[in-house]
């Protein structure tokens, strides 16, 4: 009670007087809206626009918007083939399983780059964090490097032993 109410009253009351010296507070008592935005914070939306131009300017993001169109591009070429690599088993290898649970995933998938430079020459492998479902994307130039990093990294695991 003291520092809430006792502590602060002296300093509260000489601005209340303060604001009554030119009917300042009356007009907040009558248009309290119109003085909220004065007196409280209110924190603008969060949008995709807003979100995009904070990433303007960073020195990365031309090469990870490549990496974005790749990733698109790969998704595509697996869906449309046949065989051992199939979109259920690029999801085991970010999440851990090989189907979208009915109540969905928590946390969502993400993706991140890697710019890292690989340890060996020529192998830039995407490593994924299947605890909060983050796969990390090698940023190559070439879509067929990137195509076969990933078919690489996808067919040679063991996905938690699961056939």
């Amino acid at each position: 009670m003291f520092q809430l109410v006792h502590r602060v009253s002296g300093a509260l009351q000489r601005f209340r007087e303060g604001m009554k010296t030119l009917g300042v507070l009356d007009a907040i008592r009558m248009h309290p809206d119109a003085f909220r935005p004065l007196f409280c914070h209110e924190p603008s939306p969060l949008t995709a626009d807003v979100l995009e131009r904070s990433a303007v300017g960073r020195n990365k993001r031309r090469p990870e918007e490549c990496v974005v169109a790749f990733w698109r591009d790969y998704l595509l070429d697996v869906e449309e083939q046949e065989g051992p690599l199939q979109l259920g088993g690029i999801l085991a290898f970010t999440t851990g399983a090989n189907d979208i649970p009915p109540l969905g995933f928590s946390p969502l998938p993400s993706v991140v780059f890697l710019h890292e430079l690989p340890l060996r020459q020529g192998r830039h492998l995407p490593p994924a964090n299947t605890c909060i479902n983050c796969l990390r994307l090698p940023v190559l130039k070439k879509f067929e490097d990137f195509k076969e990093t990933m078919d690489f990294a996808l067919k040679n695991t063991q996905g938690f032993g699961q056939e």
